[in-house]
């Protein structure tokens, strides 16, 4: 399976700027998911990478090949990049059996009847699909409908899968089933797997590495979970993770190498990082999971609950924190009248201070 490589990739719309050189290595055997709100750049990104979308300047290399290059005036065509392409309506030919769909590029691409039949009944047992082989995509589900796209996308053996949002048509429950099989397929087949989506929780729960961009501009490229706990800026820190992430103006003090006196909400208190501490402006923007702040009975931060969102295996708690309104996500099926005073505790030591002016992340550490 290749490594992808983008290079100071820029593709501009006249004046429009869509992508805004970009630089990027994908390597191989991995899933990486290119996220962001409308408008950012990832679907175009994807297109040039795929060679449906001709950049305006920069360079795209696939498994060590120039696809791509301005300089030296190479654009190699789809057809040649050896990669596969899974659309968002799923682009099945209604005239034509789920078999038929499977088997269609082979036929094109001049493959032996007996080679073809071995192929399309290898992908029919992959994604449990064999009972449907004789329907017509208008007698199957979304879910169907999208096991065949695939499935017709892998026929070939392309060196990459890539997916524009193939996900958005179907119903809450078939995506999240659906994604726990697109996480199987892409450890079944061993490919390279490179997909668009406007969900953070898609992009938490399938992706190996997150890119994500705004206005066109990479934000940041990084595993998951590294994205979550460690934002590195304001946007990135709202955009990812849902409750979102309490935000809490104030002013800082350096007080000693590792430590900052915060002041936020009407409290003061001492913010310790586990690394030396750079230069720390006067205005600063506390960062604050939702699950890091507890209700506590022996706290000398008071709050009052605004209010109560239970849901079964958690309860999301909306509490006024001196004029600010702040969420915390407490595990278990509990609830609290309204206007009722408690306590908080700030625990752990995934707090993050960021520059309020930059939106640059300063430092993690504890309260």
């Amino acid at each position: 399976m290749p490594e992808i490589i983008l290079k100071n990739v820029t593709k501009r719309f006249g004046k429009f700027v869509a992508v805004d050189n970009l630089n990027l290595t994908i390597p191989t055997r991995s899933f990486i998911t290119l996220l962001g709100p409308s408008g950012c750049g990832k679907t175009t990104t994807l297109r040039m990478i795929a060679g449906l979308e001709t950049p305006t300047e920069g360079e795209i290399l696939i498994d060590g090949v120039t696809v791509f290059s301005s300089e030296k005036g190479i654009n190699v065509p789809p057809n040649k990049r050896d990669v596969g392409f899974l659309f968002q309506n799923y682009a099945l030919w209604p005239h034509m059996t789920v078999y038929q769909n499977i088997a269609f590029g082979l036929e094109n691409l001049k493959w032996d009847k007996q080679r073809i039949r071995a192929r399309v009944d290898e992908l029919l047992k992959m994604l449990k699909i064999e009972e449907f082989e004789k329907r017509y995509p208008s007698e199957l589900s979304g879910g169907q409908q999208q096991r065949v796209a695939i499935a017709r996308t892998l026929a070939p053996n392309p060196k990459v899968l890539f997916m524009d949002e193939p996900l958005s048509n179907l119903d809450a429950k078939l995506r999240t089933e659906m994604r726990t099989e697109l996480k199987r397929l892409h450890i079944d087949t061993d490919s390279t797997f490179v997909y668009v989506t406007h969900d953070q929780l898609e992009a938490m729960t399938l992706s190996t590495k997150v890119c994500l961009m705004e206005k066109g501009l990479l934000q940041q490229y990084a595993a998951p979970l590294e994205m979550y706990l460690r934002p590195a800026n304001l946007f990135v820190a709202d955009f990812m993770g849902s409750p979102t992430m309490n935000f809490l103006k104030g002013t800082a003090k350096k007080t000693g190498e590792t430590t900052c006196e915060v002041t936020f909400c009407g409290l003061k208190r001492t913010f310790t990082s586990p690394q030396p501490l750079g230069d720390i402006p006067e205005q600063v923007t506390l960062g604050i999971r939702p699950e890091f702040i507890t209700i506590a009975k022996n706290s000398d931060v008071k709050a009052s609950v605004y209010s109560t969102l239970p849901s079964g295996m958690e309860t999301t708690v909306k509490l006024r924190l001196g004029d600010e309104i702040i969420t915390s996500v407490i595990f278990g099926s509990v609830d609290f009248p309204v206007d009722t005073e408690v306590s908080l505790a700030f625990h752990g030591t995934d707090m993050l201070l960021y520059d309020t002016e930059s939106g640059a992340l300063l430092a993690d550490g504890s309260l």
